[in-house]
């Protein structure tokens, strides 16, 4: 039986932002992106959890931190600039953002989330992505993009009800 992916389990989320920010910086230098303070900052809060978080919800934590109101287009332009380099994913049905778990290569994201609780884990199944081209295509239909979102309960909600 395979292990649970380490969203779904009870962790130090300390290590997922270190391992996310790691990632990132060395994503931005080998494409010679900048990874400035913001944007390091925004994934930082993107990551703080499995939960997706809203542009809103970041743009409050900024603006408790720097004790004056940040700007909405200055979050979203952080926001489009991880979404653009496959750091983060977002979540339509929830209009929030997720850090990506592979950012080292491109891919279509498909999330679990949870219902009760919202943690989203990603899943990365080329099966999935292969399937909806390919019966994309059977239709005449070119597919750009594909973001799959399937709801339930997460393992941890289903064991505490």
């Amino acid at each position: 039986m395979n292990q649970a992916p380490l969203a779904s389990r009870p962790h130090d989320h300390s290590h997922c932002v270190s391992h996310a920010l790691a990632e990132a910086e060395a994503l931005c230098g080998r494409q010679g992106l900048r990874l400035t303070a913001l944007r390091k900052r925004v994934l930082e809060l993107v990551w703080q959890s499995h939960k997706p978080l809203g542009a809103y919800d970041i743009l409050g934590v900024l603006s408790e931190e720097d004790g004056r109101r940040a700007a909405p287009p200055t979050v979203y332009r952080a926001l489009d600039f991880l979404l653009e380099n496959g750091l983060v994913h977002r979540i339509s049905s929830l209009n929030a953002f997720v850090g990506c778990s592979h950012p080292e290569h491109a891919h279509q994201g498909q999330f679990l989330i949870c219902r009760n609780c919202n943690a989203a884990i990603e899943l990365e199944q080329s099966a999935i992505s292969d399937a909806i081209t390919r019966s994309a295509s059977q239709v005449g239909f070119a597919v750009e993009g594909q973001t799959v979102e399937v709801v339930g309960l997460c393992a941890g909600c289903r064991k505490a009800s």
